[in-house]
């Protein structure tokens, strides 16, 4: 196998898994269901911070998004796990803000900023 077949392969191979087609040697049996639900829960976890549970379609770059949202909404976070079943993504973090829990008001504010970025994107008619 030459130079250009090999990279001409593993381009194909990238955009196949970054279109969420090809996972492992043997691609899925069935296509890809893409409208997996995106589940958000804050809840206390002391008096200094709050447990936030995130489940949403897996994708390449989703918890570099995640962190960039807890960046602009300033919520800091403690320790995290990320872990993915198949094309489902499941996020537990410890964040506070300012040191304290997450107030009611700014958990509705972080639920509803990762509801919105955590969309499927769309293409608007417009845009063609």
């Amino acid at each position: 196998m030459d130079s250009i077949s090999v990279q001409y392969t593993i381009m194909e191979s990238s955009s196949q898994f970054a279109m969420g087609v090809a996972f492992g040697v043997d691609p899925p049996k069935q296509q890809v269901d893409v409208d997996i639900a995106t589940h958000i829960s804050i809840y206390d976890d002391g008096p200094n911070r709050s447990l936030l549970l995130v489940e949403t379609a897996d994708r390449p770059g989703l918890l570099v998004d995640l962190v960039k949202i807890f960046t602009v909404i300033n919520v800091n976070v403690e320790s995290g796990e990320f872990d993915t079943e198949e094309l489902l993504a499941k996020a537990k973090f410890h964040v506070s803000y300012k040191g304290e829990a997450i107030i009611k008001p700014l958990q509705q504010v972080l639920a509803n900023s990762l509801r919105y970025f955590l969309r499927r994107p769309t293409t608007e008619e417009a845009s063609f």
